[in-house]
């Protein structure tokens, strides 16, 4: 299972401290394929972030929680998966409304 901690500290080393305008939710993976890649971007942005996951994947079953320390205080994220090569699922891309999950399900 990913380690939390490692995840985020990666992810947000240049973060500083945690504020108000943090976005944190659970990611669940309820698929059969291993999630290799996940990125996120403020909707109307046109590039992605880096991989939250860096050098890790998350296994099918396993969930993690996320938070998105970038400063912004926006609500709307569009957020990319991309599975193994050896999975039959295509990226998939999904736009939502962080603010208001709690958790999110990746499900094929």
């Amino acid at each position: 299972m990913i380690a939390a901690v490692s995840v985020l500290a990666a992810l947000f080393a240049s973060a500083g401290t945690s504020s108000a305008e943090d976005l944190v939710f659970t990611l669940k993976n309820t698929t059969n394929s291993t999630l290799e890649r996940f990125h996120t971007s403020p909707v109307g942005v046109n590039d992605w972030e880096d991989d939250v996951f860096g050098d890790d994947v998350l296994e099918p079953g396993e969930s993690i929680e996320i938070t998105i320390a970038d400063g912004r205080t926006v609500c709307e994220y569009d957020m990319r998966f991309e599975f193994s090569e050896d999975s039959d699922l295509d990226t998939t891309e999904d736009s939502q409304n962080l603010c208001e999950m709690g958790s999110y399900e990746i499900h094929e």
